[in-house]
């Protein structure tokens, strides 16, 4: 049996935190009176707890891709939520994971590239920062998504029915859906927001995720009544996904530059949705905070 790795302990007179090497995965984060604000992984509910989406985010029709007239296998969200990263730096409020390319990667996504993800905490702020750097000498194509997983509801008291998330500004666009496969229908259906309001209930998530593809806010509140509020800020994010198994302890909300492939997609892997490029030598960083508001 391997040998787990051990989490490494960031924290401030506010908040603290566990990440996990394996998959650079945000593991416990606690308030100063050590309540959990985070999902455990409770494995007869979800084991996730903050995975990282690298590098498709969701589903590929018939779990392949294209590229370049190559036909490559990818599982849900990619490989690296189940990748060991190396612990590149860690201090007492700051640490960085660190994944690199390897033969491994490269026989299902056929490119060089180093991923960091930089976890801070400052105040009662954590901060997410993933950096994809390219190394090599072609354009780099990649998806990227957090996955927070949050109490629902959080340790304060509040009834569950009373959480909501409160967007930054009103936002009355549709919203997507994905089918059996996992795969992005081609229609949009009304949203649940209403004005900046999403109210939480479980039969929102019946059919999986709310995907949001054009929002106007980049930052929530999640909580319940005056009770305390977790911030959350996604500004380098055009795509959002909230979603938990109906009757969970939790709700995921989830930033992405990605989105699972539309139903019936088969273009190559560059024009997929929500796919960026980096150009060789050169990297692209997408953060998320997470503030405790009392």
């Amino acid at each position: 049996m391997t040998k787990a790795a051990a989490l490494t302990r960031i924290a401030s007179a506010h908040l603290n935190a566990e990440i996990d090497p394996k998959g650079a995965q945000l593991f416990t984060l606690k308030d100063a009176e050590g309540l959990d604000l985070q999902w455990d992984g409770d494995p007869a509910v979800w084991t996730g707890r903050a995975p990282i989406l690298f590098p498709i985010v969701g589903m590929l029709v018939g779990s392949h891709y294209r590229l370049d007239g190559k036909t490559y296998e990818l599982d849900k969200h990619g490989f690296a939520r189940h990748s060991l990263f190396e612990v590149a730096e860690a201090s007492a409020a700051s640490a960085t994971f660190r994944l690199r390319d390897s033969e491994a990667t490269r026989a299902v996504y056929p490119f060089r590239f180093e991923l960091d993800v930089r976890f801070s905490i400052d105040g009662a702020t954590l901060t997410l920062a993933a950096t994809v750097k390219n190394p090599g000498e072609t354009p780099l194509p990649a998806s990227f998504g957090f996955h927070p997983a949050l109490r629902w509801p959080l340790p304060y008291g509040q009834p569950r029915a009373d959480h909501a998330l409160t967007f930054q500004h009103d936002e009355p666009a549709p919203i997507r859906r994905i089918n059996t496969e996992g795969v992005v229908l081609p229609e949009a259906l009304p949203t649940p927001v209403v004005g900046r309001t999403l109210t939480l209930r479980d039969d929102l998530f019946t059919n999986d995720a709310v995907i949001f593809d054009a929002l106007n806010s980049d930052r929530l509140r999640y909580g319940a009544g005056a009770g305390p509020s977790l911030e959350i800020v996604f500004p380098d994010t055009p795509y959002l996904g909230v979603w938990t198994k109906p009757g969970g302890g939790y709700i995921c909300v989830e930033p992405w530059h990605g989105i699972a492939d539309p139903v019936g997609f088969d273009g190559d892997f560059r024009a997929k949705p929500g796919v960026f490029e980096v150009a060789p030598g050169f990297e692209k960083t997408m953060s998320v905070s997470i503030t405790l508001k009392p």
